[in-house]
């Protein structure tokens, strides 16, 4: 079975709306042994899960489903795999994490559904040079940087 190697550390950066990851976390795709993972690394922004206001009382940004979509959002920023390859890794990442059927149903056919977008933006983003991944302090007093 998948799964996640490390706890999850993260940070408020100061636009108010994304999160940093402080420790590099992999996820074992398939089989713990698969030789495929995917490591999430330091400093990677996040806004947790992409959910438009009006519907986040049925999908808070934030829940059992926390890292499986961190990894999500890599997975579209980085484009190492096509896109409904990266959306059937959130699923199986969520099934990892025990979130309900019913809302891993939900969360994966609302990411195949409406996820081109964000998956074309990071596209421009990237070619416009734009990096997600911050370059952390090593101290926490130091975060006036970020």
């Amino acid at each position: 079975m998948s799964e996640f190697t490390d706890v999850l550390l993260v940070s408020p950066v100061a636009d108010g709306k994304t999160w940093a990851i402080w420790k590099e976390f992999t996820y074992h795709v398939g089989e713990l042994n698969s030789g495929e993972t995917i490591t999430v690394p330091r400093g990677f922004r996040t806004d947790f899960a992409s959910v438009p206001p009006i519907f986040r009382f049925l999908v808070p940004r934030w829940g059992k489903y926390g890292k499986a979509a961190i990894l999500h959002d890599y997975c579209y920023w980085e484009q190492q795999y096509k896109r409904r390859r990266a959306d059937e890794i959130f699923r199986e990442a969520m099934g990892v994490s025990g979130v309900a059927r019913w809302r891993k149903f939900v969360m994966y056919w609302a990411v195949r559904l409406f996820g081109g977008r964000s998956w074309r933006g990071n596209q421009k983003l990237r070619e416009q040079g734009y990096n997600r991944v911050l370059d952390l302090p090593e101290k926490a007093a130091d975060t006036r940087r970020w």
